[in-house]
């Protein structure tokens, strides 16, 4: 089995990590228009499966003649190009998987299934922690019952030692955390589909020590399509991310003052777009190469079971392998990418075709399967 992971970031990094501990694994292929920046605990490796790559994405023959010498293609880079590659990997005859984020474009590459059913693809868009985990959890929770109510979905990642003053540090794409705090939710509320604001609807959600009560609030692609698959058959299906108390308002009043926005604006006679000037300057003091962080779940499925209320109840508390220097976030999101090519190429999902997680990924594997590089999945 051959992997092609596309892109060198703290993901990607994971991903290549993960799958050179397969033995069935002849080669991984780390593709990236740096792929001198790889993470140290992969850098360090002697592996001769390993195989550094120079690419550009959006140089598409050079993405395709890489893709020609593969099996499978997972994709670690920003969410923008998902669709493309997604693309060029059926066209070329490549599973695919992906970690995904925005809604819009996973609708966009499910317009690939027929071509990826026909030539026996598994097309697997979301593949992360969130949206990627969460949903393969909650559509176990919906299975298990007659009727199912109310799914609520709260992930986060976050520091071990939070500082001030919005104590968070970089644990993904900066980036991409950006979108999910200014792009409408997609959630059901009274069996249908409608958005809510991000970072609206705060609420307290307790978990033990040493982590505390963690704020809740919406934010954007973490239901990946579940809102639209389960319209008219569950009533109630949010997700929310977590992160210590106080900082939704401090974000809101950084995005409501236009801080976030897209938008060029003049300054001193500049074109400058607000976005990237924050992330500029904010990156340095979020990025703690030092900082230990940790990655809080909880997947909360009730309704009916044989006339009865019942409720499933999915928690994961996973922290920064000392060991190695791979990060929480990075055990949860890389590791389950790597995961998820593994079970493309062994021909283990529900179906071929384009599937989210929670329609393509079986449960049972998948929790086994990140049980044992340590990611433990508890349920009552």
């Amino acid at each position: 089995m051959k992997l092609l992971v596309l892109g060198a970031g703290l993901q990607g990094c994971a991903t290549a990590f993960d799958l050179l501990g397969d033995p069935d694994v002849t080669g991984v292929t780390l593709a990236d228009i740096n792929p001198s920046r790889m993470a140290p605990f992969l850098a360090q490796s002697a592996d001769a499966r390993l195989r550094p790559l120079a690419l550009d994405v959006t140089d598409h023959d050079a993405v395709r003649a890489s893709m020609q010498d593969h099996d499978a293609v997972l994709s670690a880079i920003p969410y923008y190009f998902n669709g493309q590659m997604a693309t060029l990997a059926v066209q070329t005859g490549c599973h695919f998987a992906d970690l995904g984020g925005n809604t819009e474009i996973v609708l966009a590459q499910k317009k690939l299934d027929p071509e990826a059913r026909a030539k026996g693809l598994s097309i697997m868009p979301d593949c992360g922690l969130a949206p990627g985990m969460v949903n393969i959890l909650a559509a176990e929770g919906i299975r298990r019952l007659d009727r199912a109510d109310r799914v609520r979905i709260y992930v986060g990642g976050l520091p071990q030692h939070p500082e001030p003053p919005l104590n968070y540090q970089i644990v993904y794409s900066l980036e991409g955390a950006l979108d999910y705090y200014t792009t409408p939710s997609w959630i059901l509320r009274d069996g249908k589909s409608t958005t809510v604001d991000a970072l609206s609807e705060l609420e307290a959600v307790p978990f033990g020590e040493p982590i505390g009560t963690l704020e809740a609030f919406h934010t954007a692609g973490g239901l990946s399509t579940m809102a639209f698959s389960w319209e008219g058959k569950v009533r109630e299906m949010e997700y929310k991310t977590l992160r210590y108390p106080g900082h939704a308002v401090l974000m809101k009043a950084i995005r409501d003052l236009g801080l976030l926005d897209k938008t060029p604006i003049d300054v001193k006679g500049k074109d400058v777009v607000p976005r990237d000037a924050f992330i500029a300057a904010v990156s340095p003091k979020l990025t703690k190469p030092g900082g230990h962080d940790l990655v809080a779940l909880r997947v909360i499925v009730s309704g009916e079971k044989d006339g009865a209320p019942a409720t499933t109840t999915f928690d994961l508390i996973d922290y920064f392998d000392e060991h190695r220097g791979v990060s929480a976030m990075m055990r949860c999101t890389g590791y389950s990418l790597a995961l998820t090519g593994l079970i493309q190429l062994r021909g283990q999902t529900l179906r071929t075709g384009v599937t989210t997680p929670d329609e393509g990924m079986p449960y049972d594997r998948y929790v086994e399967g990140m049980g044992k590089r340590g990611v433990k999945i508890t349920e009552r």
